[in-house]
């Protein structure tokens, strides 16, 4: 088994190659998982419209709060009427108005507008659960972004620490040929591995790269070199072990969950807001007129005064009969219910499948990182015993050459394997809704400064 200083690293020769391969080019500023995830908050696009979105929610049910309250309007007119008639002793007349009124209205009783207020509240409420997945969706984002670029770096640095072991196996395999002790076979068979490794050290720089440039995109900065995990590292536990705790606390703390029980609710409340409209409504209503009333008559004459007018009353609106209309908007909204029904329990299900399932792999990760482990160890010894059996005669250059790029291979495979790991916790914690902030400052705590 390998030591604890082992842990979390290819190999402690590969380090210097993947901070190389890490800068790329010009100068790179180690950056924490933390410091990137907030620099994203402020920058990825798809993030900023989920809070706009969630903002612009609460803008919208307070427009609906005014269907409770009174409405107020001033109206203001100019009207001039001219009346000829030639055959009467006043052949002319002319008036001219200027009203103002004031009108006011305040519903006592509205059933409908009170479920609005209701559904619009529950609207609130689902989009704060869409700006809570969206904020685990970017921490899902980012790290799988930052773990990548450490992968292709670890896979880089792989690929030249194994170009480098080629390298000096096929100048000592040259050597002892030019000598006698070796045969062409050994050289050329170490060129076949050293060309090999050439073109895949092209495809891992640029791989990384890639990598690169979408990390930068999300964060949007440049020139970033994320911290390697530290050394040595053991990755915790999981915890709870139990997967019914992990089930239970997503059919609870799920935002997909919520929003689907959020939508039943919906549901329902137009249900009853289609059966009340079968129900009366009743508004207190009130007008207060002033207006100059000027009248020039011919014969002359002109009369002129302010002429007043004040009401108020109640209206209340019974509907009688409205061709079948509300009979079939509820059926419409109790097939509408039905089917909110179906969808949370189809959200349930998904959540459970695939909480099982990134609960199964993140025990799978970790017992694959405790093989690989294992594995790298004995490779390690596997690979002195060819090199010592090489130097004596009764190993050949192949052997050396399968031995180093089997250890190569495992190392690069346990890198990824710790990575694979640390994003199946932070997976399963965003599909029962457990995932946050507190998630990065953990996982940032097994990172390197």
């Amino acid at each position: 088994m390998p030591t604890s200083r082992s842990l979390f690293r290819p190999s402690a020769r590969l380090a210097p190659l993947a901070l190389a391969a890490l800068c790329l080019a010009g100068t790179a500023r180690a950056q924490s998982l933390q410091e990137l995830y907030e620099a994203a908050r402020s920058y990825d696009a798809t993030y900023l419209a989920a809070r706009a979105q969630s903002e612009a929610a609460e803008y919208q049910a307070a427009q609906t709060y005014a269907l409770q309250r009174p409405s107020v309007a001033l109206t203001a007119s100019a009207n001039r009427d001219i009346n000829e008639t030639p055959y009467s002793n006043v052949t002319r007349t002319a008036s001219t108005t200027t009203p103002v009124t004031v009108s006011a209205q305040q519903s006592l009783f509205n059933r409908p507008n009170s479920l609005t207020i209701d559904q619009a509240d529950k609207t609130v409420e689902v989009a704060k659960t869409q700006l809570q997945a969206a904020e685990q969706d970017l921490i899902v984002r980012l790290s799988q972004a930052y773990f990548d670029v450490l992968g292709a770096a670890d896979t880089l640095a792989t690929v030249q620490a194994n170009k480098k072991a080629i390298s000096e196996q096929l100048a000592s395999a040259k050597r002892n040929f030019e000598v006698g002790t070796a045969t062409i076979t050994d050289t050329r068979e170490a060129q076949a591995s050293y060309d090999l490794v050439v073109a895949q050290e092209l495809a891992a720089d640029n791989d990384l790269r890639v990598k690169q440039l979408a990390l930068e995109q999300l964060v949007g900065r440049t020139g970033i070199k994320p911290w390697p995990l530290a050394k040595p590292v053991a990755l915790p536990p999981l915890m709870p072990a139990d997967l019914n705790t992990w089930l239970s606390t997503a059919e609870d703390r799920s935002p997909s969950i919520a929003q689907a029980r959020l939508a039943l609710d919906i549901a329902k409340l137009e249900t009853e807001k289609a059966r009340a409209g079968h129900l009366p409504t009743l508004a207190l209503t009130g007008s207060y007129t002033k207006g100059r009333v000027d009248i020039d008559t011919d014969p002359t004459a002109h009369l002129s005064g302010t002429n007043t007018n004040k009401s108020i009353g109640v209206t209340l609106s019974v509907p009688l009969f409205s061709g079948f209309a509300t009979q079939n908007r509820i059926q419409e909204t109790l097939k509408l219910e039905d089917k909110a029904v179906n969808d949370l329990e189809g959200t349930r299900r998904s959540i459970a499948q695939g909480t099982r399932s990134a609960f199964l792999g993140v025990q799978s990760g970790l017992a694959q990182v405790k093989a690989y482990e294992a594995a790298e160890a004995s490779n390690k010894l596997s690979l002195e015993a060819t090199q010592l059996g090489y130097k004596v005669g009764v190993r050949v250059n192949l052997d050396v050459l399968t031995a180093q790029t089997q250890l190569f291979n495992t190392e690069q495979q346990l890198s990824k394997a710790r990575y694979d790991v640390i994003m199946g916790d932070l997976k399963l914690r965003q599909v029962t809704g457990q995932l946050n902030e507190s998630d990065i400052q953990r996982v940032n705590g097994l990172l390197a400064r």
